[in-house]
This record gives structure tokens, sequence and C-alpha cells, in this order.
């Protein structure tokens, strides 16, 4: 693969041309990581306002009509659906776990299948998630297993 990096002239605005013979998987997983390195999501906790890096968060989760963001230590509140927020990180690392949590693969430290065919996923940061038996075919396939 060939990358060559051009300076833009002043007031131009930045830009990526790909030029490639079939876009596969890995392209597209490599785009959405770029579109992602700018994005950032806002989250509220006491009151206060963060922007927050998408590689920063172990999962999001619904919980009475609320949706959280977890990090390694601190928890956000966001004002997106998970049905929102799952088809804006649509082929990146976050992947439906669950009705109620969608998972960072990346911060996922292992898998241990559970009872009723789900999965349990130990995270980095300690905390466990319960992977539904519906979404584990969608896991699998993800992983290339």
């Amino acid at each position: 693969m060939k990358i060559t990096i051009m300076d833009c002239p002043e007031g131009e605005e930045d830009e990526i041309i790909i030029k490639c013979r079939q876009v596969d998987e890995q392209m597209l997983k490599m785009i959405h990581t770029m579109k992602m390195g700018r994005e950032k999501i806002i989250g509220t906790k006491d009151g206060s306002i963060m922007q927050i890096d998408p590689g920063q968060i172990y999962y999001f989760e619904a919980v009475d009509n609320r949706v959280f963001l977890y990090l390694q230590k601190e928890v956000y509140e966001t004002k997106y659906k998970l049905y929102e927020l799952e088809e804006r990180f649509r082929g990146t690392d976050f992947f439906r776990a669950s009705k109620s949590v969608i998972l960072n693969l990346s911060k996922i430290k292992n898998l241990t299948p559970a009872l009723g065919g789900r999965f349990e996923a130990a995270m980095k940061n300690g905390e466990k998630v319960l992977i539904s038996r519906q979404y584990v075919p969608i896991l699998k396939e993800k992983l290339g297993l």
C-alpha cells in the first residue's frame, strides 16, 4: 500500500482520497476509524459537559430511557439513543451486544461462554457485560470466528 501526504494550501479543507481496486471490510474499517478520530461524543455528568473521544468509551448502556457511556472509571450520560449510536458507529469496533448495550470490541479483555448461549465480556476496566445469545453470531463474525 502506498501512502502519499501533501501539504494543503491555506484556506483549503483537509481531504483524503483513497484509490483502491475494491473496497473491502478492512478498508471500510480504516475509513471509519479516520472519521471517528475527529468525532467527539458529548457526555454530561453533575451539570458539566465533556467532549469524549469515542476510543475512550468502553460501552454504552440504556437504563430507564436514558443512555450512559462508560469510560475506564467515569460514567456520563449522553443525549443519543442506542439506535443512533449504533448507526453512527457502524463499521467500527462498536458492537450491539444486547437490547440495552453497545460494546467497544477494542476494550474487551476476554470473552467467556455463559449460560443459555450467551457470552460474558470481561472489559479491560474490570467490568463484566453479558452479550445476548441473539447477538453472539454477529460477534463471532466480527471477530472472524
